[in-house]
């Protein structure tokens, strides 16, 4: 798919990977709406790219369903669903202390992220379903955000990993189920990035928590996970897989 011309939703495009896909889509002629929560620079950022802002709660699972069809409406359709919204919690499944892992923590990590992306993509194939197919066939395209802590969660991870898990779990038949109407699903599982809580670590603190990697043994900025999301995109043969941006990194245990 041609960006130029063609409609992107950022679910999370306030920050970090999301908005830097955000930019490089815009950069390249695309229309961009940007879905993040209120109290976000969504609208500031919307507004240096030309586009929208939609104020949401992806946990907020029947209300994003109206936001979603607003930033369509925005747009005038949509044929690029990014979704990196996102996050985890520190517990072991058995403390040292004796206390089992809180369900409702549990719950909340898989409700944020696995039902919460889920959720986007359902409603996004909807909308896609309705576009005009290109010459070979496309109508959209849809990006989950795993980890790679998808299968080598660390030590206290375990709520994360089985989000991020069912994520890249979920890819392939997800993209089996939507083949037929011609929109491609992928997931793209990152390592370590310069965002969110690890932003800002000083080097010498990253360098110990990507001395696993093979080359390069830094956090990955957002513009490379972008560069992965944006060649998705153009490359109608990607399809159904989760693609690893780590450096050869492998988490250790902890």
């Amino acid at each position: 798919m041609d960006i130029s011309g063609h409609k992107g939703i950022f679910v999370g495009g306030a920050s970090g990977m999301c908005r830097a896909t955000a930019i490089k889509f815009a950069e390249k002629g695309g229309k961009v709406a940007i879905m993040d929560q209120e109290q976000s620079n969504g609208a500031e950022i919307a507004k240096e790219l030309g586009g929208s802002f939609h104020p949401c709660n992806v946990m907020d699972f029947d209300g994003i369903e109206g936001v979603f069809a607003g930033a369509v409406a925005a747009l005038g359709g949509v044929h690029f669903v990014v979704n990196t919204a996102g996050g985890g919690v520190a517990k072991r499944t058995l403390a040292r202390d004796g206390s089992k892992h809180p369900l409702d923590d549990f719950r909340r990590i898989i409700d944020l992220n696995l039902i919460g992306s889920f959720n986007v993509n359902r409603i996004a194939a909807e909308h896609m379903a309705k576009n005009e197919p290109n010459e070979v066939g496309e109508r959209g395209v849809m990006i989950n955000t795993a980890s790679i802590a998808a299968f080598e969660g660390q030590i206290g991870q375990v709520a994360y990993t089985a989000a991020k898990g069912g994520i890249a779990a979920m890819t392939l038949t997800m993209a089996r189920d939507l083949g037929a109407l011609g929109i491609r699903v992928m997931t793209i599982a990152p390592s370590l990035f310069d965002t969110g809580l690890t932003a800002g670590i000083p080097d010498e603190g990253a360098l110990q928590l990507t001395k696993d990697a093979a080359f390069p043994r830094r956090m990955g900025h957002p513009h490379e996970f972008a560069t992965m999301a944006i060649a998705i995109f153009e490359s109608p043969m990607m399809n159904g897989s989760t693609i690893r941006v780590d450096g050869g990194q492998r988490f250790a245990p902890r």
